[in-house]
């Protein structure tokens, strides 16, 4: 996986994929938005990736769209490509969601539009205490509403935490956003990739089919009713006890050793 506008690595299952724009805050740009995209796009069929995790360089995770690159663009721009380019950024998000492979995001410093709502479609957020976050939009005459923010939002805090969040678009402190649940853990600073990279490990280490669909359902299962949920659980469930997965849990636990499950990725049944 070649990439120019940010840092991509592998190691043993996890991609590491780092922003790398220290002297701009790994603002975005019209190509970083557009290559991120296509490569959470890409990473649904890549079998050696079982994890992502996601990262900035220096004092920031991502400041959100760049001023100059962007901002300053659009102020010209005409409506079609406007609208190409909110399509743009809402596809990466969607992207990030419907790769059924955990994302770790490892939260470096300060997190801000469109780098708060990427933050947001992680699965897990770990982050430095120096990681000051805000959904800033409607301080530049904006909505909240953007690139899924409202959808994702409440589903993370709660529709009262997020409304604050996304209306009043102040950054809170680490500890804060730990305190409503949009952090799942802070540590100091300098802990911060060592302990990502355990909980990707973890996560790549894991059973692959039965992550996937637990990714899938909580997407899915929001909108729908209970019977329907339950409908859906009962008939996902019964499909993980027919993958490899599931034996291999049981032959571990009855040898006493832990379950193997990178030897059945790509495995269907």
């Amino acid at each position: 996986m070649q990439t120019r506008h940010f840092r991509y690595s592998e190691d043993d299952g996890i991609a590491v994929m780092r922003l790398d724009r220290p002297e701009r805050l790994n603002a975005l740009t019209f190509d970083s938005y557009l290559e991120l995209t296509e490569t959470f796009e890409a990473l649904r069929t890549r079998d050696s990736v079982r994890s992502v995790l996601l990262t900035g360089t220096g004092r920031a995770f991502c400041s959100g769209g760049d001023v100059k690159d962007i901002i300053g663009r659009l102020l010209e721009a005409s409506e079609a490509d406007i609208h190409a380019f909110t399509r743009l950024t809402c596809r990466l998000i969607e992207n990030m969601r419907l790769l059924e492979k955990p994302i770790v995001a490892a939260l470096n410093g300060t997190t801000c539009g469109a780098g708060a709502v990427m933050a947001a479609a992680a699965d897990i957020r770990i982050a430095a205490q120096s990681a000051k976050i805000a959904f800033l939009f409607t301080k530049v005459g904006l909505s909240g509403a953007d690139m899924g923010a409202a959808w994702l939002l409440p589903r993370i805090v709660g529709l009262g935490h997020a409304s604050e969040l996304l209306m009043e678009g102040e950054f809170i402190s680490a500890d804060r956003a730990r305190e409503i649940g949009l952090y799942n853990r802070v540590v100091p600073d300098a802990e911060l990739m060592q302990t990502a990279t355990e909980h990707a490990r973890r996560l790549a280490n894991g059973p692959t089919m039965g992550l996937r669909i637990t990714k899938r359902m909580l997407n899915r299962e929001a909108n729908m009713p209970l019977e329907a949920a339950m409908q859906a659980e009962g008939w996902v469930q019964a499909e993980c006890m027919l993958h490899p997965d599931y034996h291999e849990a049981h032959h571990a636990f009855n040898a006493k050793r832990a379950p193997d499950f990178v030897k059945n990725v790509g495995k269907t049944r």
